[in-house]
């Protein structure tokens, strides 16, 4: 199991916006999630949820550069989160070792960007309305049913992990991510589904990305009087929901605290008398 410590270069992104937008913040609480444990780094240069703003691949780029380049020379392992294909390729010629698009790589310049080189790519799933969406990256709020949200998200992962093969991507490249919170649906329990059926999601063949660290589900099933917990008390339920997915054989688990995942990893993985892994200490 891989840590992914996220690390948002963004003026608006619902947990942390505007906390790391400055260089050499996002530099600092990079190295500070690698001290916590993580194993990969992923930088995101605009933020994904509903209400976000717009971000031109140009913008991105000049966040992502002087944080990018530091890390990637001090010998860390990033991940750059972006749907952009113009980012990609700069991500790509910069050392990046993941490419995280929530759009899946639908774009085929996405695929002409990342193709040739030798990156992990995180195919996520989203679910995506009828109406034109000015913003493919953009998360929207759909109440899907929680069946509808397990089976569209198997069909598009199936489909999109066969398309990139056939584009001429290796099949060991390929991690997949069936989308949580709003990218799975405005109800909070097809989140829920999503979480029981992981199993099914593995079933495809490739490892698992999840990524459910304080996450809209979370805050609206501990909210009370149809107020969703306030973000910054999630931090125990978004653990609990983590340890769910490890043991689900969750490969890539993304989120905000690092430490607090590694320890519960370190202590669950000791109980059960497995060896430590990479990292970890007794």
């Amino acid at each position: 199991m891989k840590i992914v410590g996220i690390v948002n270069i963004t003026r608006d992104s619902f947990s942390d916006g505007g906390r790391f937008l400055a260089p050499h913040d996002a530099i600092a609480h990079a190295e500070r999630l690698i001290a916590d444990g993580a194993d990969i780094v992923e930088l995101g240069a605009r933020s994904t949820h509903p209400d976000s703003e717009l971000v031109s691949a140009d913008e991105e780029i000049a966040r992502l550069a002087p944080v990018l380049t530091t890390l990637t020379a001090r010998g860390l392992k990033i991940s750059i989160d972006t749907a952009q294909p113009d980012v990609m390729q700069f991500a790509v010629e910069h050392g990046a070792a993941m490419m995280n698009d929530v759009t899946g790589f639908c774009d085929p310049r996405s695929i002409e960007a990342v193709g040739a080189s030798s990156a992990l790519l995180v195919v996520m799933h989203a679910v995506r309305s009828r109406t034109a969406e000015p913003d493919p990256a953009r998360a929207e709020r759909i109440a899907t049913t929680p069946a509808a949200a397990v089976d569209g998200a198997m069909r598009f992962l199936r489909d999109r992990a066969s398309a990139l093969i056939a584009a001429g991507v290796d099949s060991t490249r390929l991690v997949l991510d069936p989308g949580m919170g709003f990218f799975l649906s405005s109800r909070a329990d097809a989140s829920l589904a999503m979480l029981r059926s992981l199993g099914q999601i593995r079933a495809i063949g490739h490892p698992l990305m999840i990524s459910v660290s304080r996450k809209s589900f979370i805050g609206a099933l501990l909210g009370a009087h149809g107020a969703p917990r306030p973000i910054a008390d999630r931090g125990a339920a978004t653990l609990a929901t983590e340890l769910w997915a490890y043991t689900q054989g969750v490969q890539y688990l993304r989120t905000h605290d690092v430490r607090a995942l590694r320890d519960a990893v370190t202590l669950w993985r000791a109980i059960a008398g497995e060896r430590p892994e990479t990292g970890e200490s007794t």
